[in-house]
């Protein structure tokens, strides 16, 4: 484990790190713009590109007729890439403007007269769901008997949760750049979080192999889920431009045209039966789940998957039966995003929770504790069949309770908000303290793989690329670590090359928190038998006289080779690893400090850099390719049951917050969280990412809200849109990871630090409705507040009766 920087860090901040758009322009080069539409439904009666045809220097308009095949999806293929006879969400591509300046490109952009039949449109769940507008089937996840058991439970609560989308707000936009090459061969320079899924869209639209088709990803400036699919038609956008008009293309969207284009976060409106016992166990849940997918598939049906798979979070519920169902609606189609479904189950769960406190005058740590996950009476098995292995939760909990002082601080928010009740100057508190358990892998079996390359040059310096793509989240510096430390060298020593289709071919996107699970381990095998070549050579160097080495013998051939056996691994990264250290031994040879030796005669040693100037000499090969894949997965998904992850990464958050009465402001007061990332690969990286995370989450749950007006979005830039900034961040900020020395399934028994983190924010939305639980209003039930808790959503819930007049029947 390492604290070492993120392997950028030195040239992000002397503003040296190349991103897409930082690539030098060529003096062909043209510029691409798009057009959309401004409607969020209708029919394309005409499109008149004559008098943008004419203007000076654009050089070609395209629509979607000049695509080869104009469909493309990543589960369904159901969404053209330019739209042709009718638009399906405000933003909806219609052609492309390629000029020799934007301002040319805007200008011509301008010109062109479309005209439509505007159409009624599907604008909320609730009208899809009368209208039966649905994409693919309803989804089902049971266990027991829910009815009967509802049926016999001392009480009841039904109610529902409205949870909007956010927007991932990369800080750089999606950007493409694609150079024609010879014979037909196009190269693509995207920010993307799966290259092979622009390959493959470009290819396909472009009526090429994907043999002629190479993508290259060196680094994104933020991708959050946004870039896994969405980025691939903008790739394809640039490559049609490349390829119809012979010069390089460069397509970068504004901030504004960006968020009004690309989908979110799905929103999604869930509805609940839950039962429970008098002291808050819960015996039954019946759920349903809704989400606007917007008006194409994308991975809506792969994020309800997930959401469905995350209602119970941390607890353990006997009856539980969950269904989930995806809208079409007429929004942009909505899409990845960190968390994916997980961060909708959980919130619903977790609302329940509270309720169940609210209901029985309990404190909802107490119900929390009660229904948790435990090792004891079967209590370990989700809903879906999986035993929850390495379960941490009950210690987390129990820790974060001391930790956090909770039960202390509980007593003093009690006074304080008994005061607050005829102190209007005085702020309302609340506290709220919950945990997660988030599945890693993806929930489709088949993207559970990935390659990796590895060379070792002569000088005992290493490249290495992996079809994993950095997005700031330190994958990179990650796998770097992993690599060198196996060797027994310094980080510097290994330089991650970009991610790029034909060295890593049928990658998975980077994505469901597993880049460096998926890409790390393929290093390490590849890392592996390399060594293992190196470690024999090595033991039979040592008895060999250093004048008869080949670097000596080699040129003249006066000595026979060192003959060594090629590696034969198992699938397993961990397999003849030493556990606690995670570095394995061949041959008796150990690795380390840049020095290769004997572990029993340790007298015995060569530098690395000798060892492979010997196997160069000796024809041994210094470079190598593997594959890994997670295994035991079993999730069936017509059944809904099995194995649908390699392990949980687990945490617990406690929040407190304060409320202006006046504004409905709430501020973070403090946070404390504990995550378990079982082993760390570098420990400064991960807790980097648990506090983004977190902080990320916080505007999804307060003051990250789109407002729509006819299906177009109004609130796209970050005048409208309100972010997380410095000044929110909690005053009191602590964050410690959880010594978990027991993640057997995963490389080095690390746990992925991605996105479970993010669930973790639901801790300050509970907490805010916790601040309002003394006033009047909910005395005997438990506020009711969409997600996000805005300003304006706080302030309607404090005052119900004043906004009444605004407030929808």
């Amino acid at each position: 484990m390492s604290n070492l920087p993120h392997d950028s860090a030195h040239t992000h901040v002397t503003g040296r790190s190349e991103f897409v758009d930082d690539r030098a322009k060529l003096s062909n080069e043209l510029f691409v713009d798009v057009l959309y539409s401004p409607h969020a439904k209708a029919k394309i009666k005409k499109i008149n590109i004559d008098k943008a045809l004419k203007s000076p220097g654009v050089k070609g308009i395209f629509l979607g007729k000049d695509f080869h095949h104009n469909i493309w999806g990543t589960i369904f293929q159901d969404q053209p890439l330019l739209a042709e006879t009718e638009v399906n969400f405000a933003g909806e591509a219609i052609a492309l403007i390629a000029a020799t300046h934007p301002d040319t490109a805007a200008v011509a952009k301008a010109l062109i007269e479309v005209t439509y039949e505007v159409k009624p449109a599907v604008l909320s769940v609730q009208d899809a769901i009368s209208l039966e507008s649905f994409i693919a089937g309803s989804r089902k996840i049971e266990r027991g008997e829910v009815e009967k058991a509802l049926a016999s439970a001392p009480n009841k609560l039904e109610n529902s949760l409205v949870i909007r989308g956010a927007d991932h707000f990369y800080l750089e936009s999606n950007v493409a750049i694609a150079y024609p090459k010879e014979d037909g061969q196009i190269e693509v320079h995207s920010s993307s979080q799966h290259p092979t899924e622009c390959q493959h869209v470009v290819s396909h639209g472009l009526g090429l192999g994907s043999k002629d088709v190479t993508v290259i990803v060196k680094r994104m400036g933020g991708g959050f889920g946004g870039k896994e699919s969405q980025a691939a038609p903008i790739a394809a956008y640039a490559a049609l431009v490349a390829q119809k008009l012979n010069a390089p293309a460069r397509i970068v969207l504004t901030k504004d045209d960006d968020m009004v284009m690309t989908g979110k976060r799905n929103p999604f409106e869930v509805f609940y039966n839950v039962g429970f016992d008098d002291n808050g166990c819960i015996t039954a849940l019946d759920a349903k789940l809704y989400s606007d997918g917007g008006a194409y598939a994308d991975l809506s049906t792969s994020i309800m998957e997930r959401a469905m798979l995350h209602s119970d979070n941390a607890y353990y519920i006997p009856h539980l039966r969950v269904t989930g169902q995806v809208c079409r609606t007429n929004y942009h189609p909505h899409t990845a995003f960190r968390g994916f479904g997980g961060p909708k189950g959980v919130a619903m769960i977790e609302k329940i929770v509270e309720e169940v406190a609210h209901y029985l005058g309990k404190d909802p740590l107490e119900i929390r504790k009660l229904n948790c996950y435990t090792d004891e009476g079967g209590r370990n098995i989700t809903h879906y069949d999986q035993v929850v292995e390495n379960n941490c939760l009950p210690r987390l909990l129990s820790d974060l309770e001391k930790e956090s002082n909770y039960v202390a601080r509980r007593k003093e928010i009690e006074a304080h908000n008994i005061k607050a009740l005829t102190d209007r100057s005085l702020p309302l508190k609340g506290l709220s303290l919950t945990p997660v358990k988030f599945g890693i892998s993806f929930t489709t079996r088949f993207l559970n793989q990935a390659n990796a390359l590895v060379i070792i040059h002569r000088d005992g310096t290493l490249q290495a690329t992996t079809g994993a793509t950095e997005m700031g989240q330190g994958v990179n510096a990650r796998i770097s670590e992993l690599i060198a430390s196996e060797l027994g060298l310094k980080r510097s020593a290994v330089r991650m090359m970009p991610t790029s289709t034909d060295k890593n071919a049928n990658t998975s996107p980077t994505a469901a928190s597993s880049g460096t699970d998926l890409n790390g381990a393929a290093a390490i095998l590849a890392v592996r038998r390399i060594k293992m070549r190196l470690s024999e050579l090595a033991l039979k160097l040592f008895d060999i006289p250093e004048s008869q080495w080949a670097r000596h013998t080699a040129g003249l051939g006066t000595q026979e080779e060192v003959e060594v056996k090629n590696a034969h691994l198992t699938n397993d990264p961990n397999e003849g690893a030493e556990w606690n250290s995670g570095i394995a031994e061949y041959h008796g040879i150990s690795f380390k400090d840049g020095q290769v030796f004997s572990a029993k005669h340790p007298e015995k040693r060569m530098t690395f850099h000798s060892l492979i100037v010997e196997a160069y000499h000796n024809r041994i090969a210094l470079s190598e390719y593997a594959h890994y894949k997670f295994p035991g997965l079993s999730f069936n998904k017509l059944t809904g049951k099995g194995t649908a992850f390699l392990y949980f990464t687990q945490g617990a958050a406690c929040s407190e917050v304060s409320i202006d009465r006046d504004t409905g402001e709430a501020k973070v007061t403090r946070a404390d969280i504990i995550m378990d990332l079982g082993r760390p690969i570098n420990e400064g990286l991960d807790l980097g990412q648990v506090t983004g995370a977190f902080i990320q989450g916080m505007g999804w749950v307060t003051t990250e809200k789109l407002f729509y007006k006819n299906g177009f979005l109004l609130s796209h830039a970050p005048s409208t849109y309100k972010i997380p900034n410095i000044q929110d961040t909690p005053r009191i900020f602590n964050v410690r990871l959880l010594n978990n020395n027991e993640n057997k399934p995963n490389v080095r028994g690390t746990k992925a630090a991605g996105e479970p983190p993010l669930l973790l924010c639901l801790s300050v939305w509970t907490a805010i409705h916790d601040a309002m639980k003394r006033l009047s209003p909910y005395k005997l039930k438990y506020p009711h507040m969409e997600l996000p808790a805005t300003n304006e959503e706080i302030l309607k819930a404090m005052h119900p009766e004043l906004f009444k007049k605004w407030t929808k029947k």
